[in-house]
């Protein structure tokens, strides 16, 4: 009887074998990970109230306005789900004009970060007059509150291509809209709010 042959796995097959097991755990655990972590962002609370850094700098934001002979107000703030979809009613399907295109969680006043401001004149009017000259420089103290603005790190609405919102100022942190709707927060990117932190 003749002997048969013993198949014997080549050592290139058998390395190619493993490393493409290799790769497959390798991707199956990286997804884990992802889908895991992705998980746990979303069942993040929403913010309360403004992130510290934020209001910090809106403080400072008045003082210097004030350095330059102009009253500036903080008119709105951290705003809820339900506020941001009552002013998106506005104009809309409730009385008053459009002053906003965003509605719950498409708005950086949902998670914290932004804040609108108005001008106050000496007989304690609030006014959102962009031509108004309070301080008598011969510029409009609008504009001059948003460079101030913008120096501590603000965004501003009124350099927005299309709807103008300018009255708005946020601190974005480096994360968008779409970060912020996925869970991220500023937090989550340390170097950001220490860079935010030391601009003056």
């Amino acid at each position: 009887m003749a002997r048969r042959k013993k198949k014997t796995f080549p050592a290139k097959q058998l390395a190619k074998a493993l490393f493409a097991g290799f790769v497959a755990v390798s991707i199956f655990i990286f997804v884990q990970r992802e889908w895991t972590e992705r998980e746990e962002l979303a069942a993040r609370p929403l913010p309360e109230g403004l992130h510290p850094a934020v209001e910090e700098k809106a403080g400072e934001f008045i003082r210097l306005a004030a350095d330059q002979g102009i009253d500036v107000v903080i008119t709105d703030g951290f705003r809820s789900g339900e506020e941001q979809d009552r002013l998106y009613a506005q104009g809309r399907t409730a009385a008053g004009k459009v002053v906003t295109n965003a509605t719950a969680g498409s708005s950086f006043h949902n998670f914290g970060l932004a804040v609108d401001y108005a001008l106050r004149t000496p007989d304690g009017r609030i006014i959102w007059d962009l031509d108004y000259d309070g301080n008598g420089n011969g510029r409009s103290d609008w504009m001059e509150a948003a460079d101030i603005a913008k120096s501590l790190g603000f965004k501003w609405g009124g350099d927005w291509n299309g709807f103008k919102d300018y009255p708005h100022l946020e601190m974005s942190f480096g994360l968008s809209l779409r970060d912020l709707q996925a869970g991220l927060r500023p937090e989550d990117r340390p170097d950001a709010v220490r860079a935010m932190e030391g601009k003056q």
